[in-house]
């Protein structure tokens, strides 16, 4: 039995890798399903603004115009083109979507999926983009737990019925309902603020820290939300959370795959349960990335 954590993947984004050719993510997908690869991920933005300077967490690594493919609708691809591996969003900005909508899209791809959908969520960084949508960027964490909140209430028993500060409804019916009863875990994205603590003991099942946190800065939010879930009345055991493998090179600068999943077996003893790397950074082409990708299970398991 390994004793790392499970191994995502993060498909290219914004055109890494694969440029125009978009069909090139079902077969990367392929590939990684074939190989044992245990999950893919992928990111989302629905538009982009001009203001990339907004972006809170260092300089914003894409340029605006790139194709940011849909992620619901890629992993609905990757699920009919594969058989195992599990399907992520990693993360989903939740609000930008109508509720119904989206527990509906959710519950539709769990089902064809037979269970291999993972829902990471956050509200994003843009104003632009709720703007596009009609929304009111300064309601977005209320719109995030309503949204969950929501879902979790259509993916139940029907009649649902739900109220909330910004979406409320009586004696609906959404079917089909999610391939696994309640619907696929949820793991809530950022800093762990007492608002995102408690969105993760009251609506969720995982945590995504926020991006560049380092391993230390989650094994200390990872004790921080055991406690409140047992304070809560739910098992801290049960509890999954989903962080990058820290990039290591060797002496020369090539990519120490080997070393990577070495320090995966730290994670998981620090209780990081899902571990991604990025395909786009295992090699400068498309046929390097593969390699290595190749590489990296080998010593994974």
């Amino acid at each position: 039995m390994s004793t790392r954590p499970r191994l995502t993947v993060g498909l290219p984004i914004a055109g890494q890798i694969t440029g125009d050719d978009h069909s090139g993510l079902i077969e990367i997908a392929q590939l990684a399903d074939g190989l044992g690869v245990d999950a893919l991920t992928t990111s989302d933005h629905v538009v982009m603004g001009e203001r990339l300077e907004q972006y809170r967490w260092g300089p914003f690594m894409f340029e605006k115009g790139v194709p940011w493919i849909e992620p619901l609708t890629l992993l609905s691809a990757i699920a009919g083109a594969t058989s195992d591996i599990r399907l992520v969003t990693g993360v989903l900005i939740a609000p930008l979507r109508p509720p119904a909508l989206l527990a509906k899209i959710v519950a539709t791809l769990d089902q064809l999926s037979r269970g291999r959908l993972d829902l990471g969520v956050g509200t994003g960084w843009q104003p632009e983009e709720y703007d596009a949508m009609g929304l009111d960027f300064a309601k977005r964490a209320q719109m995030l737990d309503d949204t969950i909140a929501a879902c979790r209430a259509l993916w139940g028993p029907s009649p649902a019925t739900f109220t909330s500060e910004t979406i409320s409804f009586e004696s609906i019916w959404c079917d089909p309902k999610p391939f696994r009863p309640g619907g696929p875990p949820v793991f809530f994205s950022g800093p762990l603020t007492p608002r995102n603590v408690r969105r993760v003991v009251t609506l969720g099942d995982g945590w995504i820290p926020i991006m560049g946190a380092p391993l230390d800065e989650a094994r200390d939010g990872i004790a921080t939300l055991r406690a409140a879930l047992e304070a809560g009345g739910r098992d801290p055991d049960a509890l999954l959370v989903r962080m990058p493998v820290p990039m290591t090179r060797d002496s020369d600068g090539a990519l120490d795959v080997r070393a990577m999943a070495e320090t995966a077996t730290t994670m998981a003893t620090m209780g990081i349960t899902d571990a991604n790397v990025s395909f786009a950074l295992l090699g400068a082409d498309r046929s390097s990335a593969e390699r290595r990708l190749a590489e990296l299970v080998d010593y994974w398991n």
